[in-house]
């Protein structure tokens, strides 16, 4: 198979791969629901030592800075409370943490979570977070732009490999609101 976009040597259906995601991942793709079938995820097995955007995209092919998307997962308090959240937004971008995120979850402060709070609570590894397999009930927030692309590579839930998805399929897991100046 060849992947939709990018320069991969090993690119197959990730429904073929779930022994190379993290566990929620392929539990997420195993009990996939939506519009985009499932068999249309793609699965490219990458070297986990150039998992950050911008060392894969330099190995992989330039122009997929422009087709990546970044999920990071966010904490917002108000109060004794904390809310965790996670934020899908092209890699060309930053989220907005204090401004849209902050006011979509109605919380007083947002920031980044650690990552070790953030590894913890998805159970996948930090560089590899991905929005497909997040915890339930968790607020998945999406970018607009990353909504409208056609297909962006993200996360796979481990440093090695990456998924290639229709930006669709993202507006479509649960918890997930696609919001327009996510991504600064």
């Amino acid at each position: 198979m060849r992947a939709p976009i990018g320069d991969f040597d090993d690119a197959a259906p990730a429904t073929e791969r779930l022994d190379l995601l993290a566990d929620p991942v392929a539990a997420a793709l195993r009990g996939w629901h939506g519009a985009v079938p499932a068999a249309e995820l793609v699965h490219v097995d990458s070297d986990p030592e150039v998992a950050d955007t911008a060392v894969f995209c330099e190995t992989y092919g330039q122009d997929l800075l422009e087709r990546s998307a970044n999920c990071v997962v966010v904490a917002g308090k108000r109060g004794g409370n904390v809310t965790l959240a996670a934020c899908v937004v092209l890699s060309t971008t930053r989220v907005d943490v204090n401004g849209t995120v902050r006011r979509h979850l109605g919380v007083r402060k947002a920031s980044f979570a650690p990552a070790g709070a953030a590894t913890a609570e998805t159970g996948m590894e930090y560089g590899g977070i991905t929005p497909i397999g997040l915890p339930e009930g968790w607020p998945l927030l999406v970018d607009a732009r990353v909504a409208d692309a056609p297909h962006l590579v993200v996360g796979s839930g481990r440093r090695r490999g990456k998924l290639i998805v229709p930006g669709k399929a993202l507006a479509e897991l649960p918890g997930a609101v696609v919001l327009d100046g996510l991504g600064a």
